[in-house]
Parts: C-alpha cells; structure tokens; sequence
C-alpha cells in the first residue's frame, strides 16, 4: 500500500518588504553586518559534485552505447537514437538538480531588526523585514519528514529552510529561537 502524500497545513502569507535581482549569491550583504547576534545561510544539499557527475554520465554514456550498438547490429538500429535521448534525459535532469541547488536563505538578527533574503537560482530576491519583539519561531515537535520551521510575525507566516534535512530543521529552529530570545533582551 502506497501512503498518501501529506501537506502541510500551513502556508506562506507574510508580504515581503521588498522584491529585485539579488545583488549577492546569498542576499542580505548591504546589511550592516556589526551588530549581529545571528547570521545564518541556508542552501540545499547537493551531495554529487563535477566529478561524481562525471563519472554517472561516463557510466550512463558507456552502458547507453553498449545497448545501443548491440541493437544496431542486430538491425534494431531505432533503439541507439532512444539510448542517445536517454543520455539527455539525465544530462538534463542533473542540470535541473544543480540549478536547484543555487537556492539560498539567509537569516540576520541584531537587537531592532530580524531581516530573512530568498535568493532564487534565477538570481531573483526576496528580503521580510521583521521586529523580534514580534517574531516567533514555531517547530513541530518531535521532529518529523513534514515539519517546518515558521517564523511568525503579527499573525503572518514565513517558512524558513523547508529544503534541509528535518534534522537540520530542528537545529535552524532551536538556533533561530535562542537568537530571538537574545534580541528581546
């Protein structure tokens, strides 16, 4: 039996204070960085690097070609242009995964202002502005696949690093709380 996907029921409703072409890869660099009581970059894992890359497209490219010369030579030679399309299909799909990668939150607390920048991998940004008198973290406990980390600020929700591990979630969480326990003073 396949288990039902599960959404969260929570969404993303709080405006953004301002929207543009990131003017950095992790956002938030125009920001006085001296008063900072946290400062925290988020970015996907992406475990496979150039050369691992390389080695899955030389194996894909080798047993692809293999396949497809044995179906050439027993006259089945349609089956090489399938096996090349299939090369590119993971050519591509590689791409994407790596194109994804290049997602980066950022998070800076001082004592007056908690400021969160959504760089895209398009190279669009996103920064909220926020008080920490006002801002609350909220976490599922224990910690599970679908919880999330929600910043919570006038009864508006901004979610926080739903592309790290929930291990990950539940150290951002308890971090990001201590630092706005520390802003209030």
């Amino acid at each position: 039996m396949i288990a039902p996907m599960v959404r969260s029921k929570y969404s993303e409703d709080m405006p953004p204070c301002r929207k543009g072409r990131a003017t950095s890869r992790s956002g938030l660099d125009d920001i006085d960085p001296e008063n900072n009581l946290f400062d925290a970059i988020l970015y996907p894992n992406r475990s496979l690097r150039n050369r691992g890359f390389a080695a899955i497209m030389a194996i894909v490219i080798s047993v692809n070609l293999t396949f497809g010369l044995y179906f050439y030579s027993k006259g089945a030679w349609p089956v090489l242009g399938f096996c090349g399309l299939d090369i590119l299909a993971v050519w591509i799909a590689f791409k994407v995964s790596y194109r994804q990668g290049r997602l980066r939150e950022r998070v800076r607390i001082d004592e007056n202002e908690m400021w969160v920048a959504r760089v895209l991998p398009s190279g669009h940004e996103t920064r909220w502005k926020l008080q920490p008198v006002w801002t609350r973290v909220e976490f599922d406990r224990p910690v599970a696949h679908e919880s999330q980390v929600r910043v919570v600020s006038k009864g508006r929700t901004l979610i926080l690093g739903s592309f790290l591990s929930p291990e990950e979630r539940g150290r951002f969480a308890t971090a990001l709380q201590g630092a706005l326990n520390r802003a209030r003073g």
